[in-house]
């Protein structure tokens, strides 16, 4: 996808940390926070197989997603909105993605020099890729509800 993307929204994916994941499963709607990293085609992020999101999603991997600033003043409003599809990753691709997270995120870095704390976690994780089918970008400062829709290549 990042053919498609102008510099200001890879930029905006790139310098950014959590977004909002939004899934369905038999308990209903749900939403949660995660850390990501974006590899200039997908988000990359982490988490317990265990967890409500992980469990909708092993169901349906259709999901939605924002990532925005936190502000008061409406003509400031920027943000990513996306629709996509997610995907428990394995090994060649967990390392990749472990790869670019931690590039990211240098804390979970070489095994060897992340906290023990991090370290016991991190074993308990499983990795994910959330690949955009739909993307906008929302930008206030050009008009109030602006966004413009880019697709995947």
């Amino acid at each position: 996808m990042s053919a498609n993307l102008p510099p200001e929204v890879a930029a905006y994916l790139a310098g950014h940390h959590v977004m909002t994941l939004a899934t369905h499963g038999p308990e209903g709607p749900w939403a949660a926070a995660v850390f990501y990293a974006w590899t200039g085609r997908d988000l990359v992020f982490l988490s317990a197989p265990a967890t409500r999101h992980a469990r909708n999603l092993e169901q349906d991997n259709r999901c939605a997603a924002t990532i925005q600033d936190d502000t008061a003043d409406w003509k400031a409003v920027k943000g990513i909105q996306i629709e996509g599809r997610v995907e428990r990753l394995a090994e060649e691709d967990a390392k990749r993605a472990r790869q670019a997270y931690a590039e990211k995120f240098p804390i979970i870095g070489p095994l060897a020099k992340i906290p023990p704390a991090i370290a016991e976690a991190l074993a308990k994780i499983a990795w994910y890729r959330l690949l955009p089918t739909r993307m906008y970008f929302i930008d206030n400062s050009k008009g109030f509800g602006h966004r413009d829709e880019f697709l995947p290549d």
